[in-house]
């Protein structure tokens, strides 16, 4: 004999993902050239776009480079220490939250 089957309403509240900025960091020997590469490599931004940001990076010491889910900005970040070091540049990449 089957069961009847009983219908539970379920409210769940469905959150949007927290996202998080990638920010680079100036320091006093990653050229500005590499940075311009980083940017379009790993950011995919126009050349104008990369230049931008890095002039903004040289000029206030750090600027976003793009804001992402955590998984997704963690592994930029990760592509951008990896290919810093790969080219010997102490590239620094951090993220935080985007509030």
């Amino acid at each position: 004999m089957p069961k009847p089957v009983e219908e539970i309403e379920n409210e769940t509240e469905i959150k949007e993902p927290s996202m998080y900025r990638v920010i680079l960091h100036n320091d006093d020997y990653t050229t500005m050239e590499f940075v311009v590469e980083v940017l379009q490599k790993i950011f995919h931004k126009s050349r104008d776009e990369a230049e931008e940001i890095m002039w903004h990076i040289h000029e206030k010491g750090r600027a976003v480079c793009g804001v992402y889910t955590f998984e997704i900005a963690q592994t930029k970040a990760e592509q951008v220490k990896r290919l810093a070091r790969q080219n010997d540049f102490p590239l620094l990449a951090t993220i935080e939250i985007d509030e």
